[in-house]
């Protein structure tokens, strides 16, 4: 593509690359020049105008979106039409998204006016949210490029896992002398927190802090077990992970590297997976529990890998009132 100053009549059939006033109104950049256009801006006394001009083997600059943008379109989202060298990526339904950041970076690398911005990976979408932008930023490319833009991509680049939707267990327990009060937040957030990820909430358990009571709560005909203790677990043999055990479960992982969030526990109990959930649970700020359930809600698999990993990010924001703040006042 050739770009630069060209006198306006021989600029018929090129490209304007920013925006002219002339007697006919204001003729805005990525205008293909006609003879009409030509007539009103040499009217006007313009004899010089900076233009984009085709070559051979150029692509124009949505076409090259909209092959791009075919790429990456994935199941359970849509394309928008391309404008101005746009396609944008949205989602249909809430779900997570799965980015290969390798295949996003090697197609970022092809040509630097090709470009693709995503949302990071395993980030929770809504309905209707932008996942993914591709811009061209030229007014043309080289069809080439364009072709080995899309081969980088390779397959299923980006996709949406949907929330499956289920049935959720909570199960509250009690010590004595805890506030009836923190037992109505705790279900209430719980149950806000599982509804918005597609899950039904069943009657709520509330029983005594103790393994045996725990354990004989348990009910695996469930698609997800939640356990919010009155007292934060302190070690794998603690009360609500004994309790799993003790029923024939497994712990999975307990502690997480994100904060707040540090004391989830991750376990299963004849295949339903089992969360225990940290204290952080009873407040609906971001931390680690969202992460996790977000992913069981779409059908990803956590093991205590993936938990690992999440520590890169995994510091989230200080909770207002937390009674030890990771940063004490000195």
């Amino acid at each position: 593509m050739k770009f630069g100053p060209v006198p306006v009549v021989a600029a018929k059939g090129a490209i304007l690359a920013h925006s002219v006033s002339g007697p006919a109104g204001k003729i805005r950049k990525g205008t293909v020049l006609t003879s009409a256009h030509i007539a009103s801006l040499t009217a006007a006394g313009i004899e010089t105008i900076i233009v984009a001009q085709m070559e051979a083997g150029d692509m124009p600059e949505d076409k090259a979106a909209t092959q791009i943008g075919s790429k990456i379109d994935a199941k359970g989202c849509h394309l928008t039409q391309a404008f101005t060298g746009r396609v944008n990526l949205v989602a249909n339904q809430p779900g997570v998204v799965r980015i290969d950041a390798t295949a996003i970076q090697r197609m970022n690398a092809v040509d630097e006016g090709l470009t693709l911005a995503t949302l990071p990976d395993l980030m929770r979408v809504s309905a209707d949210q932008l996942i993914a932008t591709v811009k061209v930023i030229p007014y043309g490319v080289p069809a080439v490029q364009v072709e080995a833009a899309v081969a980088a991509l390779g397959e299923d680049a980006i996709q949406l896992s949907p929330f499956v939707g289920g049935r959720v267990q909570l199960i509250l327990t009690r010590t004595p002398g805890f506030k009836a009060s923190l037992l109505d937040k705790g279900r209430k957030v719980v149950a806000e927190r599982v509804a918005a990820l597609g899950y039904t909430l069943t009657e709520p358990v509330t029983v005594d802090h103790s393994q045996s009571a725990v354990a004989e709560a348990l009910d695996p005909s469930a698609d997800m077990i939640l356990i919010l203790g009155a007292s934060a677990t302190s070690d794998r043999n603690d009360v609500a992970p004994a309790a799993v055990v003790a029923r024939g479960g497994t712990i999975d992982r307990f502690g997480m590297p994100v904060d707040p969030g540090n004391l989830l526990f991750l376990g299963q109990l004849d295949g339903t997976p089992i969360v225990g959930l940290p204290g952080c649970a009873r407040s609906p700020a971001l931390n680690g529990v969202d992460w996790v359930l977000e992913r069981l809600a779409a059908g990803i698999a956590v093991d205590t890998n993936n938990i690992a990993a999440m520590g890169v990010g995994g510091l989230l924001k200080e909770m207002p009132g937390r009674p030890q703040p990771r940063h004490p006042k000195t």
